[in-house]
């Protein structure tokens, strides 16, 4: 069986075509500042009285991107940048004619409220390469989040739906910050130590760095280096130029994280009642190969912190994606990737680090240990990770089977060409046990950017798997255009029926999928819109003979209003082949053969800056051969600067032939931030497809920079119907409860 990838191949020439003129037509914002070199630190009291700060240049000419592109911003903002060889300093002063109007209730680290909320965003590109950099945001209560990012962000949506695969927001750098409030608006003093980023191993460093403020009452952001509305800060090929680093000092650039956590479980089932104690030790080393390069090795690895999924309901034939949440994978995620650039209805992620330590079930596997190997040296770009994981045991008597370890190899290499484009290859090797079971992965990657609007995305791969011989390749290529008025691009994706990354996320194989998106983003200026997103887009999926299988036509019109709140309506127009029975329930089937079906969504988002916020949804629709409705609603509450809920409820009624049931999903999330350093969350779920209560609730207090005490609560509730003889039945109670100690230190060097 032949890969048809005729579209690869002409979208390759047709952008190699084009690259000649690639340096004239991406530009530079031409804004220049110099970090002024001191050798007394400032005190980080969020109060600039420091006649250190006088030393440095003073930055204040912020533009408009929304709402009046260009136009100088509204509200004076001052930033100042030191540095003393050990820390980067940043001073921010930042001026308010309506100080009572400055909105800032959030005090949590890295909450997504934290965007919504008046704060001050920080970029910095150390490599200069256009793509990626680290991002620091912070409040006038000094709230702070940090995040990686890749490829300028890529495949985070237009307006920032969806997962971000291109954006580690859950990187958990070591900085501090101290921020106040004063009668003309807010300040803030910032540390970013040295060791916290990664940059060329050079006496003179020359980096790329832009600032936004966000003046939440007016939804004003302005930027120092001006980014056109399409884009975001995370655009750093358009950030100005950050001069007069010299002799930075990474001191030995050795980290040492070990770990203890002890704690116990308790499971009631059915009235039997079994108690298990856990002690666990473990190390983290991360070490710095060179300034561009960091080797990371892990032992006996313990993911007790990582925050529980959240509920899902799925109402198709296909798998559903949950974002990764455990630490050690976190950081540098996105030199992995290799994939569709898309953050919704993905087609295939080559590498999916959730597959390595989780069963299918979300379940944890123990990790014996592993090493990782990334960075950047020049032009090139390295991940090396390699993985071992513990085999289980089985036990006859009890019906456990057993597993035997595993092991995951990843390699991925690229290669910057260009101004923002890059080559690259990835090679997935996992083996079970004693080898017998192999699964490869194999590909080659492509991006390209001939003009700042234009991107080209593509990939070719193999997998190798034992016992599977052919019909294992599959190819993608996107073409996509982006401007502040326009948003169009093409899809096509090969994935042939034995084509099987077991290391990556790929919900369906089989087939060829063509997608056209169109969307246009009128501006009227008037009846309080800022913006209208209408768009449609097409997608058919064939199978590998050309049949048609599944087609949706979507059909949007959103609507974005000055205050921030938003406003949706679409149609999806559905045609699906079914060549089986579809069990949409174990109970409920959807018998063979060409269905059609259509679904309304209508959707308001409130103001997310107010202390009371939240969205709804109602959407009636025909599903297969009978009818569904779903209903969403969604409330949080910030009470204080540091307490706030959240509430969720969702319900799917669904009516078919085969029978009908309904679908709940609950959810109740309590945050409660002690200080800056100590937060406690809390979320309950209900899923009534399982009947299943869950309960989980973390305490994390950072007591010094990189060291933490974790004090975590699990809770699992169900019953269920146990079948006894003679037709008998009876519901029988299923309880798991667990407490985790987990303290962490970091000794760094």
């Amino acid at each position: 069986m032949r890969l048809n990838l005729h579209a690869v191949a002409v979208a390759v020439l047709l952008v190699l075509g084009a690259a000649a003129p690639l340096a004239a037509q991406n530009g530079r914002s031409g804004r220049t500042v110099a970090a002024s070199r001191v050798e007394v630190a400032p005190v980080l009291d969020g109060v600039l009285d420091e006649a250190v700060w006088n030393a440095a240049e003073v930055i204040d000419a912020f533009v408009q991107q929304e709402p009046d592109e260009g136009a100088p911003a509204s509200e004076r903002t001052e930033a100042r940048i030191l540095y003393d060889g050990e820390n980067l300093y940043i001073g921010v002063r930042a001026f308010d004619s309506e100080p009572d109007g400055v909105i800032a209730t959030e005090m949590r680290r890295d909450s997504d409220r934290i965007l919504d909320e008046d704060n001050f965003q920080i970029i910095l590109d150390t490599f200069r390469d256009y793509r990626s950099a680290y991002m620091f945001v912070t409040t006038p209560l000094g709230a702070k989040l940090e995040q990686q990012v890749f490829e300028e962000g890529e495949g985070s949506g237009r307006r920032g739906f969806g997962v971000a695969t291109n954006i580690n927001k859950d990187w958990d750098g070591v900085w501090h910050v101290s921020a106040s409030r004063t009668d003309d608006g807010w300040t803030a003093e910032i540390a970013i130590p040295m060791v916290t980023l990664r940059f060329p191993d050079q006496e003179r460093q020359e980096w790329g760095i832009n600032f936004m403020r966000n003046i939440r009452r007016k939804n004003e952001q302005a930027f120092w280096a001006g980014i056109p509305k399409p884009y975001t800060l995370t655009r750093v090929s358009l950030a100005g130029n950050l001069t007069g680093l010299e002799s930075l000092n990474r001191g030995m650039d050795l980290r040492v994280k070990p770990f203890v956590s002890g704690g116990a479980t308790r499971v009631s089932d059915a009235g039997l009642v079994e108690n298990d104690g856990q002690r666990e030790i473990g190390f983290d080393i991360k070490y710095g190969v060179s300034a561009g390069l960091n080797l990371d090795l892990t032992w006996n690895t313990d993911f007790a912190q990582a925050e529980v999924d959240d509920e899902q309901v799925n109402l198709t034939r296909f798998a559903l994606f949950y974002p990764e949440k455990r630490d050690f994978f976190l950081e540098n995620s996105g030199q992995f990737n290799v994939g569709t650039n898309s953050a919704v209805q993905r087609v295939a992620d080559l590498f999916f680090s959730r597959r390595i330590g989780l069963s299918e079930t979300g379940d944890p596997i123990p990790i014996l240990g592993g090493a990782r190997l990334t960075g950047k040296v020049g032009r090139h770009n390295i991940a090396v990770m390699d993985i071992q994981t513990d085999g289980l045991p089985g036990d006859v008597a009890q019906g456990l089977v057993g597993r035997d370890g595993e092991n995951f190899f990843v390699a991925r290499y690229s290669r910057d060409i260009m101004e923002r484009s890059k080559v690259g290859a990835l090679i997935i090797n996992k083996h079970v046990g004693n080898g017998d079971y192999v699964n490869r992965t194999l590909a080659a990657d492509m991006t390209l950017a001939p003009h700042p609007s234009f991107l080209v995305n593509s990939f070719i791969a193999k997998t190798s798997t034992t016992g599977v011989d052919d019909g294992d390749l599959a190819g993608y290529v996107r073409l996509g255009w982006l401007d502040e008025d326009w948003n169009v691009y093409g899809e096509y994706a090969d994935l042939q029926e034995n084509f099987n990354p077991e290391v990556g996320f790929l919900p369906r194989r089989g087939i060829r999928i063509s997608k056209a998106h169109l969307e246009r983003n009128p501006r009227p200026g008037r009846f309080g819109v800022r913006v209208f997103d209408p768009m449609v887009n097409i997608t058919y999926t064939t199978d590998q003979n050309n049949r048609l299988v599944t087609r949706r036509i979507h059909n949007m019109l959103g609507t974005r209003l000055e205050n921030g709140a938003y406003i949706n309506i679409w149609y999806n127009d559905y045609l699906e082949v079914l060549d089986d029975p579809f069990h949409v329930r174990p109970d409920v089937v959807v018998a063979p053969g060409t269905h059609r079906f259509g679904e309304w969504r209508f959707s308001f988002t409130s103001d997310p800056s107010r202390r009371l916020y939240g969205t709804v949804y109602y959407s009636p629709q025909t599903f297969f051969d009978g009818n569904r409705t779903d209903y969403n609603a969604r409330a949080g509450l910030r009470l204080t600067s540091r307490l706030a809920a959240e509430g969720a409820v969702t319900r799917n009624d669904v009516r078919l032939p085969g029978g009908d049931f309904s679908a709940d999903i609950a959810s109740f999330r309590v945050d409660y931030a002690i200080s800056p350093t100590m937060t406690l969350r809390a979320l309950t779920q209900y899923n009534s497809l399982t009947d299943q209560w869950s309960t989980a609730a973390r305490l994390n207090y950072i007591y010094r920079p990189g060291s933490d005490i974790y004090i975590v609560y699990d809770e699992l509730r169900r019953d269920y119907e146990d079948h006894l003889p003679g037709g008998v039945s009876e519901f029988n109670p299923f309880r798991e409860r667990q407490l985790i100690v987990k303290v962490t230190y970091l000794f760094s060097r």
